[in-house]
């Protein structure tokens, strides 16, 4: 015999296990047994009458809910069972939540309490009502963005275009009396942490576990960071296989990029933003990790999760917006469409693994593919494959760089503007962000270069040999990389 979820064993009476009567009332209910010591061999309790009139009344005045206290004779003693059943409303005891978990009986505080108090309300996080966020504090582009995927896909008509704020909000079920919810500062905000702690996504490039090579951050309104985030995972981040057949250049990635953005968006609508931790890339010579404080639903496993499923998001608002925008679909295929997407581009289904405080997902390159063309190659190493020149480019902005390249001249200045256009950067972090050990003359010269050009700025121009040195794009250059960008599309 083993204590269980609905099953918890004590020697003796004690009132302070009334604890445990009110974790079993808050989950799926159970028996609290007296009279059987850890092993579950029955041991018997003294004055088992007397408690059999003790205890229900401790149950009623202190927790305020009923239990049945059954008393069976035994011949090694009296055993009194305790029959507490699950109840809708939260309870407490003595201003404390209990909730039982397997075989322990948890103390819920903080983010894990608030989820447990709209649960049993029938609310979700994101549906409760945000005196801080009104309608004028919205961002006038964010409206304008979600208006226009909406009308693209087809799933909001097209006169969503010329609607006002409020009809927006209104028909995303977003306004309650003169509130708005908490979805409506994450989808509408220019910068959603002012209002929810950690509503942003970090990427970072890590050598090994403890090397962390360069990071960004990534702000805005939701849908605006789902779309950065995914423009600077393929364009900075990624590896890509570059072969030419004849003139053509053709870029394959060591990862399905319609994969990576199934998994990012799953991660940003089943977020658990009352943790206050922002989702987290971490991103591998041969894997990424996608990281969110999010939880599976209520009696769900990672089994199911796999298996065929219906859709049960933790945040509905956010995903009816991000449905509507034409983002997600609504039937819980997310999953599928991941392991799909792997197959197609002939790498492992990710991993997904629920025992870090989150929901982490693991997306490993094709051993093979590793093999052939070297882990961590330098960016310019070319290797004959077939009769077909390939190489291997590192963490360059490629789609950007061969366009870069023709109106620069130089394939390590495009690398160069494209680094520097997310961040301003010393000569020591390109050297590392570009894959080499030390700042080369050639790099030295290329910068000089975008210098005199006046497409790089220096932070410190009145002392241009400092160690503090760093170089950023001037309006010019950000017009030229804006411009390349947008013969990308």
């Amino acid at each position: 015999m083993r204590e269980s979820q609905h099953t918890e064993w004590k020697q003796s009476w004690r009132d302070e296990y009334l604890r445990w009567v009110c974790g079993f009332a808050n989950a799926e209910g159970g028996t609290l047994v007296i009279g059987r010591d850890d092993k579950g061999t029955a041991v018997g309790v003294q004055d088992a009458r007397k408690l059999m009139e003790d205890i229900p009344n401790k149950v009623r005045d202190i927790l305020g809910i009923m239990a049945d206290v059954n008393l069976r004779e035994l011949a090694a003693g009296d055993v009194l069972e305790i029959v507490v059943p699950t109840y809708s409303n939260p309870i407490s005891y003595k201003g404390e939540y209990f909730y039982r978990s397997g075989s322990t009986n948890q103390t819920l505080k903080g983010a894990a309490l608030d989820r447990f108090l709209l649960r049993k309300q029938g609310r979700h996080w994101d549906s409760v009502p945000d005196p801080a966020f009104k309608v004028v504090d919205g961002r006038a582009s964010a409206f304008r963005l979600f208006a226009q995927k909406a009308a693209q896909s087809g799933r909001m008509d097209r006169s969503v275009l010329r609607d006002k704020r409020e009809t927006i909000l209104g028909n995303l079920d977003l306004l309650e009396g003169r509130y708005l919810k908490r979805a409506a500062s994450l989808l509408f905000s220019e910068k959603p942490e002012r209002y929810v702690n950690g509503a942003w996504i970090k990427i970072g490039f890590f050598v090994s576990n403890h090397d962390l090579r360069y990071q960004d951050e990534i702000h805005g309104c939701l849908i605006e960071q789902v779309e950065k985030a995914l423009d600077l995972l393929s364009a900075k981040y990624l590896k890509a296989y570059i072969s030419y057949q004849r003139l053509q250049r053709l870029e394959t990635f060591l990862f399905p990029l319609d994969a990576l953005r199934e998994a990012l968006l799953n991660a940003v609508v089943h977020k658990d933003y009352g943790s206050g931790i922002p989702i987290q890339i971490s991103v591998y010579d041969d894997r990424i990790v996608l990281w969110n404080p999010g939880r599976l639903p209520e009696d769900w496993t990672l089994a199911r999760l796999l298996g065929k499923h219906p859709s049960s998001p933790c945040n509905p608002l956010l995903a009816n917006a991000f449905f509507r925008a034409g983002y997600i679909e609504s039937w819980g295929r997310g999953v599928e469409k991941i392991e799909h997407e792997c197959r197609e581009h002939d790498i492992d289904a990710p991993e997904f693994d629920d025992s870090m405080s989150g929901l982490m997902v693991t997306f490993r390159a094709n051993p093979e593919h590793l093999k052939r063309y070297g882990v961590g190659a330098q960016v310019n190493t070319r290797v004959e494959m077939s009769g077909k020149a390939e190489q291997l480019v590192s963490r360059p902005e490629s789609r950007l760089e061969s366009r870069l390249e023709s109106r620069l001249e130089s394939a390590l200045a495009a690398r160069i503007a494209v680094l520097v256009a997310t961040q301003a950067m010393g000569k020591a972090a390109l050297a590392r962000s570009l894959g080499h050990k030390t700042v080369s003359g050639e790099l030295h010269k290329q910068v000089k270069r975008l210098l005199e050009m006046g497409l790089v700025a220096m932070t410190l121009p009145d002392k241009p040999n400092s160690r503090l040195q760093k170089y950023g794009l001037t309006p010019k250059g950000g017009a030229l990389v804006a411009d390349a960008r947008k013969a990308e599309h």
